[in-house]
């Protein structure tokens, strides 16, 4: 790798991917396009996601009601259109994910299923620094229950001195636990670190000792390969407008494995969406689930917010989820190359706490600029650069692959250095 302009534009020269970029808006900062590294916070709109919603105000402005039968996407079966590529994205069958609510709502929904505590049998293990909407679900949850968090949730928690968490430490406290533990649940990669945690192998430990095994995919999904049915995974829930790029607050969705989906009698809140198709409009009393993961929809479809939602994902379709990872791992890498030549350029302290391996991290980099705070962030704002600041003093950088370039990374480092030198 090289550290210039020249290197970084032939490597977008290069890549297959690089028009998927114009299909997107770039947030534009004193005139010039900004420097987006936020796809981790609120992926950018595409350019395809404001005809779609005009698409459904105009059949329902023509259609009335009757859109639910007679729209161009009949309203009624509308949530049906993202089995497919949900199922791609999550590594799942097609009946075992749905598009539906909001993702702390869904998970609210699930832990109801799968959060079933007996005798002994209560705790729920998490990882320490999980996003805050996970803490306050456990929290609640357990508490709904009877139960003290600090007894209920167990955190585990990164070695002294480091910032991610060893797998192993995961696998050791699962057993330790073992017959006392009722749920494993935890972010498949982690928010502040980008750790990708092993799912596979936390879920294979937590059924070993008679748990299940859940996971918050906020940061995972559109981001790092999934095989949530071969994992065994039981539950898992996502939001949209990170990676999936579906707008502000948009539709999440759901992925429950196809034994529990299919089993009538697993735990779950009944609304009219969840219920038997067939039966459905006859209004009859006695909730009747669908077999699928269905039964756990509550209302009819939001429309207008799953038509941004069928935008992005169009995109994602015609891109190809392989070659996004596989530019994923490399423009990663090259900004990672990029920090580090800063590094010793200015002499300065960049620590990057993400991990370094590529199978343990997605599209995220997350930097210690030690002894800047957060004025640095703030200056590099000024300058262009859309970056993302969580306390107590981590920069998070996330290149994206549909739309981030080399060039973006290299006029990151170009900006960084200016600002490193000048703060000395």
């Amino acid at each position: 790798m090289e550290n210039t302009l020249a290197y970084a534009q032939q490597q977008d020269h290069n890549d297959t991917l690089n028009g998927f970029r114009a299909q997107f808006y770039m947030p534009i900062i004193n005139g010039k396009p900004a420097l987006y590294f936020t796809g981790n916070s609120l992926g950018l709109q595409p350019r395809t996601t404001q005809d779609a919603i005009v698409k459904e105000l105009e059949d329902w402005a023509t259609f009335g009601v009757e859109g639910h039968f007679h729209a161009r996407n009949p309203w009624l079966s509308y949530h049906e259109q993202f089995a497919a590529p949900l199922a791609a994205l999550t590594g799942a069958k097609e009946t075992e994910v749905v598009c539906m609510n909001q993702l702390t709502v869904n998970l609210h929904l699930l832990l109801v299923s799968f959060y079933r505590p007996q005798g002994k049998r209560y705790k729920i293990l998490c990882e320490a620094k999980a996003f805050p909407s996970d803490q306050y679900v456990l929290e609640t949850q357990v508490k709904h229950h009877g139960y003290a968090y600090n007894d209920a949730v167990i955190e585990v928690h990164p070695r002294k001195g480091e910032y991610c968490i060893h797998h192993q430490d995961i696998i050791d406290k699962i057993n330790e636990l073992g017959n006392e533990l009722a749920l494993v649940m935890i972010g498949g990669v982690n928010y502040f670190t980008g750790q990708v945690f092993n799912m596979q192998g936390i879920t294979l430990a937590a059924h070993s000792v008679g748990a299940l095994a859940g996971f918050d995919l906020a940061h995972a999904i559109g981001n790092v390969k999934l095989e949530l049915h071969n994992w065994n995974v039981d539950f898992a829930t996502w939001c949209s407008y990170k990676y999936l790029n579906s707008g502000p607050g948009g539709v999440s969705g759901v992925y429950i494995h196809e034994q529990h989906a299919t089993n009538a009698e697993t735990p779950r809140f009944g609304g009219w969406w969840g219920h038997d198709k067939e039966s459905r409009f006859k209004m009859n009393k006695g909730f009747v689930p669908i077999p699928t993961a269905e039964s756990w929809q509550l209302s009819n479809a939001p429309v207008l917010s799953m038509a941004a939602h069928k935008a992005s994902l169009d995109v994602f379709m015609i891109a190809g989820i392989d070659k996004i990872f596989a530019k994923r791992d490399k423009l990663t890498s090259y900004l990672e190359f990029v920090i580090k030549e800063v590094a010793t350029a200015t002499a300065q302290h960049l620590e990057i706490i993400t991990p370094t391996n590529p199978a343990e991290r997605g599209s995220q980099l997350s930097v210690i600029a030690h002894g800047q705070g957060k004025k640095l962030h703030d200056e590099l704002t000024l300058l262009g650069i859309i970056a993302d600041w969580r306390e107590p003093n981590v920069i998070r950088l996330a290149p994206v692959p549909l739309y981030n370039s080399f060039e973006d990374c290299y006029r990151f480092g170009e900006i960084l250095t200016h600002l490193l030198l000048k703060n000395k």
